[in-house]
């Protein structure tokens, strides 16, 4: 089978990895890839927001099936075109990616559907929005409605960081001018991933990452610094009130809309003591969560994104490795704010083993040197018993890397190791 994966980062480094795995794989393209991938297949120079010219290549190569790893593509309605021209693709559709697309989309999916979440108002008028903060007060939520790379987010303690959040949203900062504003809810954070193919919903793992730049959980918030899995604060009933209270209504309310949700779907939850309450969704794998769970996954990857882009999962099952994975973000100096790119990186070859992996997110090729080429670089990835020895491990390998305009986060899973797991 021929896949085409399109992205080029870690996410797609670490999908590119697993499906490189499966007899099912003759011909892996991915575009545009990154240098880790140009190891497991062929990148190809395509524009993914140009959907005639995948289309294009996917008729002249013979492509049998396509994976869309970002969020971008499939709320630009790719998957839509995709199948438009016969070519299956993973992914949902733009009407369904809106579950990651708009914030204020998802919320008024969980007010109709009685789904636990944060109290909040949508606004698209800034006087509006503030009246509505003086009246809430902080501690308090603002988030830009639509995509922002992970970055459109505030978790305001004071007012003033919140009239701040609000300003930069009506400037236009995140695209369009829209925001929905949330209740703080107290709570430890979790991720909890499923397949969906419009009518089964197959249960993968959970995962915890850290989204503040600094050590201790301080900074501002990233792509993610890091994850593990799995989470121990997800305990097996957790996992079931959350699929069945969360993700199961919020599925069937795609189903009664007519736009039956296939992909995966990856909630972002919160533990408060009322139990878990749906913080967002993201319409694709995350990243660096993916990272962790394709380390842990024993399952042949390709037959399970068939069978949700297929309608094929009921039946099926995902086994998962006893080990714990951690991965560590290795970020170019000045992330999540402005990053000089060029860095040269060194070391890489002492680095991989059986219970080591690195997942390339943001390098070049320059010369013949490996080079920094965004904000966060590479993922160090590493299996243990437990997670106190998958994150020994990671550390280990990032020690081992010759990269002084590099950084990372010293204490990645300190959550877990707290609990000794």
């Amino acid at each position: 089978m021929k896949v085409l994966l399109i992205g080029s980062g870690g996410r797609e480094h670490a999908l590119a990895w697993k499906l490189a795995q499966s007899p099912l794989l003759t011909t892996l393209y991915c575009a545009p890839g990154n240098p880790g991938i140009a190891g497991l297949g062929q990148c190809v120079a395509l524009d993914a927001a140009r959907h005639d010219q995948v289309i294009r290549f996917c008729r002249d190569t013979g492509v049998d099936f396509v994976v869309v790893g970002p969020e971008a593509p499939l709320v630009a309605g790719l998957v839509d075109d995709l199948a438009a021209a016969g070519i299956p693709a993973f992914g949902p559709t733009k009407f369904a990616a809106q579950l990651e697309g708009s914030k204020g989309f998802t919320k008024d999916i969980c007010a109709r559907y009685a789904i636990p979440t944060a109290a909040y108002g949508r606004f698209r008028d800034h006087a509006a929005a503030l009246d509505y903060l003086k009246a809430k007060g902080a501690p308090i939520v603002i988030k830009a409605d639509g995509l922002a790379a992970g970055k459109g987010v505030t978790v305001a303690m004071t007012m003033a960081e919140a009239e701040a959040a609000l300003a930069d949203i009506f400037a236009g900062r995140f695209g369009e001018a829209e925001c929905v504003i949330e209740e703080f809810l107290e709570g430890e954070e979790a991720s909890f991933f499923v397949l969906a193919d419009g009518e089964t919903v197959l249960p993968l793992a959970t995962a915890q990452d850290h989204k503040r730049v600094g050590d201790g959980d301080v900074g501002p918030n990233t792509g993610g610094m890091g994850a593990y899995s799995p989470a121990p604060v997800m305990t097996e009933a957790l996992c079931a009130e959350a699929l069945e209270r969360i993700v199961k209504p919020t599925v069937q309310a795609l189903k009664d809309m007519g736009h039956p949700y296939r992909g995966v779907l990856y909630a972002g939850l919160i533990l408060t003591r009322a139990g878990p309450k749906l913080i967002e969704y993201n319409a694709r794998f995350g990243d660096p969560e993916t990272q962790v769970l394709m380390m842990r996954l024993k399952s042949d990857l390709l037959p399970l994104l068939l069978g949700s882009a297929k309608g094929g999962l009921a039946g099926m099952t995902a086994a998962w490795r006893a080990e714990a994975a951690l991965t560590v973000v290795m970020a170019a100096e000045g992330y999540p704010g402005d990053v000089v790119k060029g860095s040269e990186i060194k070391g890489l070859d002492h680095v991989y083993g059986k219970m080591i992996q690195v997942f390339h997110a943001g390098t070049a090729q320059r010369d013949g040197r490996l080079v920094a080429h965004g904000g966060r670089v590479l993922n160090v990835t590493a299996l243990g018993a437990s997670v106190k020895e998958a994150q020994a491990a990671a550390y280990a390998a990032v020690d081992r890397i010759d990269w002084p305009q590099g950084f990372c986060r010293r204490d990645i899973g300190w959550r877990a190791v707290e609990r000794g797991a």
